[in-house]
């Protein structure tokens, strides 16, 4: 482990349950290549260790994680250097899979932003806690990139068309949409957050579950926003075709359908054709073989100028106007 990735991963073992924290507040816990491969080690250090629980937290009250470290990706590939980008997402991924395998319970405490490469690392595990600071999301079709870190085998197993909603417009979900969704599984209070770790360890022998719901508070998911629309994103983005889904959409005509539409008209083409066509094809494939398809999209996708684009409209320069190579949806394929 570098000095750097031992500053920005904290890591032991309490009292039978495993703690792992980002602490790279500044950048919001966006995970550098160092920090995928800090966490992988000390997972893999941890298998043969008799824990009850693995705890994956964040020292920041802002972000669980805002996803990966897409700027530098960008700057490797500015600089053709492909094998940077390569290992870096190849490390996530890995990291992923072994997230969703692993032999004891991950507990993510999600307070704050989660997005992207955050969401691969906490939904692959067995308990998301949310708080009701939480905002979650899969913005890559407005960075010329597509939803990855095995989004294409998760957005697709969630009910109705809400994943394929997502994936596109890259919606941001409150709390109570999370749990609705089922990317979260228990709310509790921001202040009580500290505590899941200690009850964990206090009740080593109840499953994770029991012990998440004594300390949870009051669900808010009574009131999603996302369930009050249910109908009308189940109808519009079930739609087989990108284009079909642009026609349901403006033959609804309501405010939810309007903001919909500037979503996916804002986006990169390219992203929506790439996303719409992986989400469709993932609910057949493992987590593995849509890891394996992500991977191989991601040394094409890098390079192209939509990627570049969007990269540097949204965090470069920050002046949120990508200019993309095309203007609207049409004449292009994804390819096998």
């Amino acid at each position: 482990m570098t000095d750097t990735a031992a500053v920005e991963i904290l890591a032991d073992v309490h009292r039978g349950v495993g703690r792992i924290l980002l602490n790279r507040p500044k950048a919001l816990n966006a995970l550098t290549t160092g920090m995928v491969a800090a966490i992988d080690r000390v997972l893999a250090g941890w298998e043969h260790t008799p824990l009850s629980a693995v705890v994956l937290a964040s020292t920041s009250t802002k972000a669980f994680c805002a996803g990966g470290d897409i700027r530098t990706i960008r700057e490797h590939s500015l600089a053709g250097d492909a094998e940077a980008s390569e290992r870096f997402f190849a490390s996530e991924y890995r990291l992923n899979a072994r997230i969703a395998e692993y032999p004891v319970p991950v507990v993510s405490l999600i307070d704050g932003l989660c997005m992207g490469g955050g969401l691969g690392l906490s939904v692959h595990g067995s308990f998301r806690v949310v708080t009701e600071r939480a905002v979650l999301a899969m913005p890559e079709t407005g960075i010329g990139f597509f939803p990855d870190v095995g989004a294409s085998y998760f957005l697709p197993r969630l009910p109705g068309a809400i994943g394929m909603y997502l994936g596109l417009t890259g919606h941001r979900l409150d709390a109570a949409d999370a749990l609705y969704t089922g990317l979260a599984t228990h709310f509790v209070p921001a202040d009580e957050l500290d505590a899941v770790g200690e009850a964990l360890a206090d009740s080593p022998g109840d499953p994770v579950d029991v012990v998440l719901n004594r300390l949870a508070g009051r669900s808010p998911v009574a009131g999603s926003t996302l369930a009050e629309v249910r109908g009308d994103v189940d109808w519009a983005f079930g739609a087989p075709a990108l284009g079909e889904i642009e026609k349901r959409l403006r033959h609804l005509d309501t405010p939810w359908a309007a903001a919909a539409l500037v979503a996916l008209e804002s986006a990169s083409p390219q992203s929506l054709e790439i996303t719409h066509t992986l989400l469709a094809r993932g609910r057949q494939r493992t987590l593995r073989e849509c890891l394996g398809t992500e991977l191989a999209l991601t040394r094409t996708t890098i390079r192209t100028p939509d990627f570049l684009e969007g990269v540097r409209a949204a965090l470069v320069d920050k002046d949120r106007s990508p200019t993309w190579q095309r203007a609207s949806l049409g004449g292009r394929t994804l390819p096998s």
